[in-house]
């Protein structure tokens, strides 16, 4: 992540992306004398006769001290960082507002979105993710009860599952989860070197420790490992729901939480073994996601955080 930093409109760390000439020709003379400080390698002198400005108002220009409403963005900009910084680089301009809003800065979305722009602070970005499921098992499959319902009225209504690759040095290795789709929290999740039936049942056992019940409805894919004896005599008198097969969509929020994963933290790891990938993705979930990330279903608070304030 690169970000600009600046006193008075003008750049401390980087330079202005000017992408055309032309353009630069149609802007406020503020804004060219801007670009020749950014570039001091070039003749002042000679810039200022190619931009069509004053030699004498560029030094006017730079001996003005900042106004308000620059040395408020400098401030502003501070903060806008920090919190960037502080949620992993993650954050768009939705969930900037929010934090900032709530650490008691009386900010709009376009000011925090000029800010983002002004100063090349973007979030990190989505890489393809490879697909797990593996349905070709002629077992029996249930119907997709679920049928893309997922929004939920109380914790443990639904619980959604599914598998993931991550790489590591010395091979793959997989991550089930469980997440509750009232609060979009994962409540259990399992790291292993292989996808057996029981990787997904450890998963299983997390979240039924943890919130102390089974749910009413548990929803996956087809993959062999959803439809294994093992995990079916864990969820005795649970209500079994499976996607159609081949769409990814009838389980979009395990999709998406694997989006959001490999996005915002995966892609930017270079894990050596299974021990350390675990550490890792313990920090980011249970430290990060759980309990830190705002969530735009839910109104833009951590899914632990909107429990504790629905309960």
């Amino acid at each position: 992540m690169k970000t600009t930093q600046k006193r008075g409109g003008r750049t401390q760390a980087g330079k202005r992306n000017i992408k055309k000439g032309s353009c630069l020709l149609c802007e406020a003379p503020s804004v060219k004398y801007q670009f020749i400080e950014e570039h001091p390698e070039f003749n002042v002198y000679l810039q200022c006769r190619a931009l069509g400005v004053s030699y004498s108002g560029y030094y006017d220009w730079r001996s003005r001290p900042p106004s308000a409403r620059q040395i408020e963005d400098e401030r502003l900009l501070g903060k806008l960082v920090e919190c960037f910084n502080d949620n992993e680089q993650t954050y768009g301009v939705p969930r900037l507002t929010k934090e900032l809003k709530e650490s008691g800065e009386p900010v709009n979305h376009k000011r925090v979105a000029r800010l983002k722009r002004e100063n090349n602070i973007y979030p990190k970005q989505f890489k393809a993710f490879v697909v797990t499921t593996d349905s070709s098992h002629g077992k029996p499959v249930a119907n997709n009860l679920l049928n893309r319902e997922f929004k939920v009225e109380e914790a443990n209504q639904v619980w959604v599952s599914d598998i993931t690759y991550i790489p590591t040095s010395t091979g793959w290795i997989y991550l089930a989860v469980i997440i509750d789709l009232y609060s979009r929290a994962v409540i259990g999740w399992q790291l292993a070197e292989h996808m057996k039936a029981e990787l997904v049942c450890d998963a299983v056992k997390m979240a039924q420790a943890r919130r102390g019940c089974l749910p009413k409805l548990f929803h996956s894919d087809r993959g062999c490992q959803y439809v294994s004896e093992e995990l079916e005599s864990l969820l005795v008198g649970v209500t079994i729901s499976m996607s159609r097969k081949g769409n990814c969509w009838d389980n979009a929020v395990a999709e998406s939480f694997f989006g959001t994963l490999k996005t915002e933290h995966v892609n930017f790891e270079n894990y050596f073994n299974l021990r350390e990938a675990r550490m890792s993705l313990f920090r980011y979930i249970e430290g990060f996601y759980n309990r830190k990330r705002r969530h735009s279903h839910l109104d833009y608070k951590a899914p632990m955080i909107f429990e504790e304030s629905a309960a």
